[in-house]
């Protein structure tokens, strides 16, 4: 019985030979097994020469590059980075003198001055939401907001303010706090917070006009940052889905309305999952003209660790 349907038949059909074709794959770019004993730049010239292997490599030597040729590298941060644990990691760099500018969301100013303050951060939200006691213990506004509002009309930004204090008030883990150390080493640090956000904005000690004047000087301050960026200087945003990104594609239109050269330097996004303003503000729109941006998937705690090891 034959069909009524028609078919194409390929015994016409042209090929070529596989001499001739473009190949995306070619084995010399395979990965490279590696020993125990081999060290971490072994194991790094190890990864393949292709996709993100390729690309991490890449970054890892521009970023070397921009050392040597001391251009400004900004670190974004989410505050979950902090609560990964990652701020001994952080810190190294900063005291090694590997980026030139720390910008953290308000919420990491909470995460960091509960950890320099008590060690401990990061509340069980779904449990503290049922009965309204979520974000409601008392002495982390007070540290905040109080500080702040002792400050207000002073030229004192909100992540010096905090770095301050908690250097004033000796408090216990300063060793573990990003705003402390990046505050005595000289590191431009600035704080971003947004109103409604975070659990000091729900305390009755929060003075509104004081902490709007302090985020805005914080603003200036990241702008001046990102106006020293030149060719071949680095931009970071780990674990930043949306502040950050947004701050930056500001500060950065800032800088080149005031005529500064902001241009041909690279950017990276490291994240968990992709998200759209990381990729268009961050990896793509500042780029578009020179310069190159990177996305790197992963979990934080592994992936900076990795990411420091590496640049040193």
């Amino acid at each position: 019985m034959n069909s009524k349907y028609q078919k194409l038949t390929f015994e016409k059909v042209k090929t070529y030979s596989i001499k001739k074709r473009y190949s995306k794959v070619n084995f010399k770019d395979f990965a490279r097994p590696v020993s125990s004993d081999d060290s971490l730049k072994k194991f790094v010239e190890a990864l393949p020469e292709i996709l993100i292997g390729k690309e991490f490599k890449e970054f890892i030597a521009l970023y070397r590059r921009a050392l040597s040729g001391k251009k400004y590298i900004i670190w974004m941060l989410g505050a979950h980075t902090i609560k990964c644990g990652l701020n001994p990691i952080i810190i190294q760099l900063m005291k090694k003198g590997y980026l030139s500018h720390l910008a953290l969301n308000g919420a990491g100013a909470i995460h960091d001055v509960e950890i320099a303050r008590w060690g401990t951060t990061s509340e069980d939200v779904a449990a503290g939401l049922q009965d309204g006691s979520f974000g409601m213990v008392k002495e982390t506004a007070h540290f905040i907001n109080e500080a702040v509002s002792r400050n207000a009309g002073n030229d004192l930004g909100y992540a010096e303010i905090l770095a301050r204090e908690l250097i004033n008030q000796k408090s216990a883990n300063l060793k573990l706090s990003l705003l402390a150390n990046a505050y005595r080493l000289d590191i431009p640090v600035s704080l971003h917070p947004a109103i409604g956000t975070e659990i000091i904005h729900q305390h009755p000690n929060l003075n509104g006009p004081a902490f709007g004047e302090k985020s805005l000087l914080d603003f200036q301050l990241f702008t001046h940052s990102v106006s020293q960026l030149r060719k071949g200087g680095m931009v970071l945003n780990i674990g930043s889905a949306v502040i950050l990104p947004e701050v930056f594609l500001k500060a950065l239109t800032v800088a080149r309305n005031l005529k500064y050269p902001v241009n041909g330097f690279y950017t990276a996004v490291f994240d968990m999952i992709r998200h759209y303003r990381p990729t268009v503000n961050v990896v793509q729109r500042p780029t578009q003209v020179s310069g190159k941006g990177f996305y790197f998937l992963g979990q934080h705690e592994i992936m900076i660790p990795l990411l420091a090891a590496a640049i040193q």
